[in-house]
């Protein structure tokens, strides 16, 4: 899980922790942080996060928070993220300036990604019709029913293994309003059983009339999915591209480059991939001359002899 860090801010507010047993103490204002809750399943003070989150909104003012990150919220391998999700959609009334969540903050010291248990998260869409953003970790148990939703505008799932059906489920949902769209798409052994195909309603540019960032990233297929890109008419309004942390070998680079042109892209972010110093020149040299900002960083060796079969994703297991 090398890229599922903590998160740091979320809607442009520095995430700060909640924590009840500092009352008394200066808090930030209600509506200046992303509060994040969580709580330890294996410490000694036995707080469950139903506890944490009540004492959280008698501590502040509930109506002028912005921002709300769920963290650790007890054994998330055994419990889903139903549990949370139902006290956050439950206080929708109280919470009524809510406009950013972010659930399952965890890391790897406190759970592998694909250990985190999820549900249908869509239900916050339902509660919270202001929701602008939304971000996910874990993809075991996802699920994403197609939903209308009028205001959100950028949606993350961060997964060692993205489920096919939640995919179609976002896929087939109407967001008007969605400008940012990154999908970890994972590996098989960890649920992730999309296939390019599953993509096409995305890349033909039919969904989502405001998309300008697309992420597809942390897949073992990013080879097919450049490939998928490089005659996507979605592409043609894109302001930034992330391909990042997958398999990405010169095969994929390649397909990119003999695809459609990339040079009004403001971005293309490949780091963590597997290209020659060739290719990364022959990138760089194609894009970079038209202003597009091209990330090459964390070339990666593959495992075992060398081979296609030996490259691997940044987020798994």
């Amino acid at each position: 899980m090398s890229d599922a860090d903590r998160l740091h801010e979320l809607l442009g507010l520095q995430a700060v922790d909640f924590r009840r047993e500092t009352e008394g103490t200066a808090r930030p204002a209600a509506e200046a942080a992303a509060w994040r809750i969580s709580v330890d399943p294996f410490g000694s003070d036995d707080v469950t996060w139903e506890e944490e989150f009540n004492a959280f909104l008698d501590a502040v003012d509930p109506s002028r928070v912005q921002a709300l990150i769920i963290g650790q919220w007890g054994e998330t391998y055994e419990e889903d993220s139903s549990y949370p999700i139902g006290l956050v959609v439950a206080a929708a009334e109280r919470l009524n300036s809510l406009t950013a969540v972010f659930v399952g903050d965890l890391v790897l010291e406190e759970a592998e990604i694909s250990w985190i248990e999820h549900s249908d998260v869509t239900a916050l869409l339902t509660a919270f019709p202001g929701l602008t953003h939304l971000g996910i970790r874990g993809g075991s148990g996802l699920l994403f029913p197609a939903v209308k939703h009028d205001a959100l505008r950028e949606l993350t799932i961060e997964s060692g293994g993205l489920p096919a059906e939640a995919l179609r489920g976002v896929l087939d949902s109407e967001l008007p309003a969605l400008e940012r769209l990154d999908l970890w798409l994972g590996v098989s052994a960890y649920g992730g059983d999309a296939v390019v195909p599953d993509l096409a309603p995305l890349l033909t540019g039919t969904r989502f009339p405001r998309l300008h960032h697309l992420g597809l990233r942390n897949s073992e297929l990013q080879n097919e999915i450049a490939a998928a890109i490089g005659s996507a008419p979605l592409v043609a309004r894109l302001r930034t591209l992330d391909l990042s942390n997958g398999t990405l070998g010169d095969e994929g680079a390649a397909a990119l480059l003999d695809g459609q042109p990339l040079t009004h892209l403001e971005e293309l972010d490949l780091h963590h991939h597997f290209l020659t110093e060739p290719m990364e020149r022959r990138l760089a040299g194609a894009l970079e001359p038209h202003g597009v900002r091209v990330d090459l960083s964390d070339r990666c060796e593959p495992w075992g002899d060398g081979g296609a079969a030996g490259r691997y994703t940044a987020v798994a297991e």
